[in-house]
């Protein structure tokens, strides 16, 4: 007895500070939940992005491939050719995604730089088969005003859906303030589910033989408990991407950050090609050749071509194995005219900014981890509409409960 009133006060200073963290969480729960839950599901869809493109543009980027024996890729000029017979008027070569397995083909990026030809699409995606350089398709990818969504591909939709609301600007900003925002909800939720009475066994499992009531409470729970380890750094990443320079004002004062931003790891400001007169760019197999025999591990992924005659190219290669099996990539700067690599950067090297950089696209889309994290992120998505939906319900069922409380207790006096 005289044990539990020593406890009494401590136990009750504990469930003061309970209550006030259930109404920082039930609060932010109704301020962000519902945007979060659109934004959590989207991402869910996202994790599998590139999949979808391939089943829902079947007929355009998957291709009948030859024998292993008679697959013969063609030179990537060759492919570029082809791509440049059917750009859209007022278009320029922008990047090309290497294919991914032998039965997919080149995915050439299209940008529109003539504004009076906007109308019809900023962004477009040209597929050609690498063993006969034939276009097998030509598709629309997005506008550049930011103001028009309705048309665009159903996954270039769904990105746009995720990380701005299809608002632009002034969507992108708010969705990063809101995952900051649930940051604080899935802490204060940890703080939550704290057992105070110390029994951890009953707080990660589900009540047997439970009624609707407690059903939905330990549905809430555990799901934000057993996902939390999931969602923290996945919406901390998303903060950083839509509120890049905000984000790095603090991590600077810990660790310079070097780059710009998480999607290049080498800045292309400070190199330029050097054109000698009369002089053209090299080919584009000299500079994949030039890649290769630097660096021959891993594999193609991505080029960017040059902004103008001084720009340079940006070739990145991925599944690096020897550099890390979780952020395997490698980013070069070339010369355009002369071939020549003018710089090197290697994911998950230099200083500590530079490491949290890296890290957090593979950490986001879960493909630091491969399949195991891809379905993580997956599933921690999915989460985001559930603990919404059931935080709503325990909150209408709390009402109903006080409500009748109330009822029952004005009963008595009268």
């Amino acid at each position: 007895m005289k044990a539990t009133a020593n406890r009494s006060p401590s136990l009750l200073r504990l469930q003061i500070r309970r209550k006030r963290w259930l109404q920082v969480h039930f609060y932010l729960g109704l301020l962000a939940g519902a945007i979060l839950a659109v934004v959590g599901f989207t991402g869910s869809i996202l994790v599998f992005f590139e999949e979808l493109q391939e089943i829902l543009n079947a007929e355009q980027i998957v291709i009948s491939a030859p024998p292993e024996s008679q697959r013969n890729i063609l030179p990537l000029d060759e492919i570029i050719a082809a791509a440049e017979t059917v750009k859209p008027k007022g278009s320029k070569f922008y990047s090309i995604y290497y294919p991914r397995k032998p039965e997919f083909a080149y995915k050439v990026q299209y940008r529109v730089r003539a504004p009076e030809q906007d109308n019809n699409g900023s962004g477009y995606y040209i597929f050609v088969n690498p063993y006969t350089a034939k276009v097998t398709g030509v598709q629309f990818w997005y506008f550049a005003d930011g103001e028009r969504y309705w048309g665009i591909p159903f996954v270039s939709f769904i990105m746009q859906l995720h990380y701005c609301l299809l608002l632009g600007d002034t969507g992108e900003m708010a969705v990063g303030i809101l995952a900051a925002l649930s940051l604080i909800s899935v802490l204060s939720g940890l703080i939550l589910w704290w057992p105070l009475t110390g029994k951890f066994k009953q707080a990660l499992v589900f009540k047997k033989k439970a009624g609707s009531v407690r059903f939905n409470f330990d549905l809430h729970k555990t799901v934000g408990f057993y996902t939390a380890l999931v969602l923290l750094p996945v919406l901390f990443s998303g903060v950083y991407f839509n509120l890049p320079d905000r984000v790095n004002v603090v991590f600077n004062q810990f660790s310079p950050i070097t780059r710009d931003n998480p999607w290049s790891g080498l800045g292309t400001a400070d190199f330029k090609s050097t054109k000698q007169a009369g002089q053209k760019p090299v080919p584009y197999a000299a500079l994949e050749t030039a890649v290769q025999n630097r660096y021959p591990s891993g594999r193609l992924w991505h080029l960017y071509a040059p902004k103008d005659d001084k720009g340079v190219y940006i070739i990145q290669k991925r599944d690096v194995d020897e550099l890390s099996s979780f952020i395997g990539y490698r980013d070069f700067v070339v010369d355009q005219y002369s071939g020549a690599i003018l710089a090197t950067y290697q994911y998950g090297t230099g200083n500590n900014g530079d490491v949290f950089l890296d890290w957090q696209w593979p950490l986001h889309s879960g493909q630091a981890f491969g399949w195991t994290g891809r379905i993580l992120v997956f599933l921690g998505g999915l989460a985001c509409p559930v603990l919404f939906v059931t935080g709503v319900i325990r909150w209408l069922q709390k009402r109903k409960a006080k409500r009748l409380h109330n009822n029952s207790r004005q009963n008595r006096i009268l």
